[in-house]
């Protein structure tokens, strides 16, 4: 049996849902670009890049801009976001996390963050969460988005875990197919619908415990 030494998380939709103010940020971009952006668009950006993101709102929009109109549309975005996130709070993690991950860290659990967000840091600070991670891996550290397995890869290596004693925490789908890429455990969170690859599904942390995940990885 392989013994779990490393959870790792994505961010948004797992540890906090930050993603109402993406949407509210890429939503004003494409008013001001003269279009509408809808909810149902802003789940299709789940777990992919701002760029990558700005690409697909503009092939939407019909709009066709330089690339240095993009970098600095993509900018404007970002400042937006951040706008909104620095006036997050500890009220906003999702329900049963902290408790989660203090009983990882009793079992002696690493605890890694593997995101695509380039503000990771600052939202897990505004959200009191930035002392529970014993390494940080987020969109200033890969150059490969997700399904590419580097964001997960390189936080097992930061916990000194091998990859078959790593369980993921994700939201997405191309966050679960990195996971299953790198060859490590993926746990869904959200629909089981959509996280059909993933290899259990949960609705909240407050269905999840340590002795699950010691009999996940027995499977």
């Amino acid at each position: 049996m392989t013994t779990v030494k490393a959870c790792l998380f994505d961010l948004d939709g797992v540890i906090v849902d930050t993603a109402v103010y993406h949407f509210q940020a890429w939503r004003r971009l494409a008013n001001e670009l003269g279009f509408d952006f809808t909810e149902h668009q802003n789940e299709q950006l789940k777990g992919i890049s701002r760029m990558e993101s700005l690409e697909l709102i503009l092939n939407w929009g019909g709009v066709t801009l330089t690339e240095e109109e993009k970098v600095a549309w993509a900018t404007k975005k970002n400042q937006w976001y951040l706008d909104l996130v620095m006036q997050m709070t500890p009220n906003e993690v999702l329900p049963g996390v902290p408790e989660f991950l203090k009983s990882l860290r009793a079992n002696g659990i690493k605890i890694a963050l593997g995101s695509a967000s380039k503000n990771s840091k600052l939202i897990l600070e505004r959200i009191q969460m930035l002392d529970y991670f014993d390494a940080i891996i987020d969109g200033n550290n890969i150059t490969k988005g997700k399904p590419d397995p580097q964001v997960f890869l390189m936080g097992a290596e930061a916990t000194g875990a091998q990859p078959s004693e790593c369980v993921v925490f994700e939201d997405a789908v191309a966050g679960v197919q990195a996971a299953k890429a790198g060859g490590m455990k993926a746990v869904g969170v959200g629909s089981a619908d959509i996280l059909t690859e993933a290899d259990i599904v949960i609705a909240t942390f407050e269905d999840f415990s340590v002795e699950k995940l010691a009999h996940l990885n027995r499977n």
